[in-house]
């Protein structure tokens, strides 16, 4: 079938297997280009499939040669339907996994729940017995609590006041105001529960009980602080409050690793553009910018290039881990430079429908959202006729 993308808002309704396959391949060559990282030999990805969780993938298979285990919730193709564009990333990413001689198999499904947790440790200890790195990538709107059977949903809101400020829709490039109306009820308590930290807790405690964390495990979540321009939504919003409760995770999940030497971190990484970031208000705008004179600046990276770098400089230099003061490491570094976020400030007033396409990168980030779905990559042909029908070749 010939696949054309079908935007929804924020959404991309199909996707594109080649164009999924050549990011993907983009990735590893990027990762090789770099030079191997003496990292993680044996490692579980929860989140794998798309942004930071798939480059965390790549970046240990092709960076440190180790053997994968992935696990992630996504949509398989039906005959005339394409797959999420996880499910062709994952497949692309096991074909070239295999074909170099390394171990990737895969588990398809609710991470959050007790039957995925289960079948993910009978797999680790049938085949790789421990793991000595899980990353922690999760990013969903709803949860089902798995002790509970309560249904959170996360909601993108300010607390204790409207907030009002500049936002653009980055289909048409209208930029506008918009007005969010402040938490209520159960909002902060339901967000923390499908954001914060207790199921990366959940997952940790289990495998330790299972004897299938090696010693000196390290286990990484990650997390986004931002700038003051989007706080009142964003960090001091019901999202920074699930934030707050990943990060003060990392702590309690480090003192539960003391006894086997391992470790527990959060990475702070920088905005890049997601089917998250997509949907929150004033976050596009504020991408676009920083996007603009990032590049101009030759210090734009996207999620390959902060995963590698994460990696190489920051867990695996043979050093201590460098943290900021507040136990977390940060390889938002780049995007929060004093300079960087003083042109933003000065660019965000100026901001306007007519102005935008000058001193933003709206472009930049339509096609990187069309990236996300497989769609306008360099070297595609998207007139051919595709089969949607691909199969993940690990999938257990």
């Amino acid at each position: 079938m010939i696949i054309a993308p079908k935007i929804r808002g924020f959404i991309c309704l199909t996707a594109h297997p080649d164009g999924c396959a050549q990011n993907v391949l983009n990735q590893i060559n990027y990762v090789k280009s770099k030079g191997p990282i003496d990292g993680p030999k044996k490692v579980l990805v929860i989140g794998a499939s798309t942004g930071f969780g798939l480059s965390s993938r790549i970046t240990s298979a092709f960076g440190s040669n180790a053997s994968t285990i992935g696990v992630y919730f996504e949509k398989p193709p039906a005959p005339g339907k394409t797959a999420s564009a996880g499910w062709y990333n994952t497949a692309a990413f096991e074909t070239q996994a295999h074909e170099a001689g390394l171990y990737a198999k895969s588990i398809n499904g609710d991470a959050f729940s007790n039957e995925i947790k289960e079948k993910t440790l009978e797999l680790i200890k049938a085949d790789l017995g421990q793991i000595d790195l899980v990353i922690y990538s999760l990013a969903s709107p709803k949860r089902v609590h798995p002790v509970t059977g309560v249904v959170h949903s996360s909601v993108l809101k300010p607390i204790g006041e409207v907030y009002t400020n500049k936002t653009v829709d980055f289909h048409t490039g209208i930029v506008s105001d918009i007005s969010i109306q402040p938490a209520a009820g159960d909002d902060i308590e339901n967000t923390i529960a499908v954001m914060g930290g207790e199921d990366w807790a959940m997952w940790i405690d289990e495998l330790k009980a299972a004897n299938l964390l090696a010693p000196g495990a390290t286990t990484v979540a990650y997390s986004y602080i931002g700038p003051s321009l989007t706080e009142a939504v964003y960090r001091k919003g019901t999202i920074g409050r699930a934030k707050d409760h990943l990060e003060a995770t990392a702590f309690e999940i480090a003192d539960k690793l003391k006894d086997i030497n391992g470790k527990a971190y959060v990475s702070v990484n920088k905005a890049l553009v997601t089917q998250a970031s997509s949907a929150i208000p004033v976050i596009p705008l504020y991408i676009s910018l920083l996007y603009k004179i990032m590049k101009a600046e030759g210090i734009h990276e996207g999620c390959i290039e902060q995963i590698q770098r994460l990696f190489k400089d920051r867990l695996y230099t043979g050093a201590e881990v460098l943290t900021d003061d507040k136990g977390r490491i940060r390889v938002d570094d780049l995007e929060m430079r004093d300079d960087v976020q003083a042109q933003i400030a000065a660019l965000w007033t100026e901001a306007t429908t007519e102005s935008l396409p000058e001193i933003g990168d709206l472009a930049g980030y339509k096609k990187d959202f069309l990236n996300l779905f497989g769609f306008d990559v360099a070297g595609v042909d998207y007139e051919a006729d595709v089969n949607e029908m691909v199969e993940i070749s690990g999938l257990v």
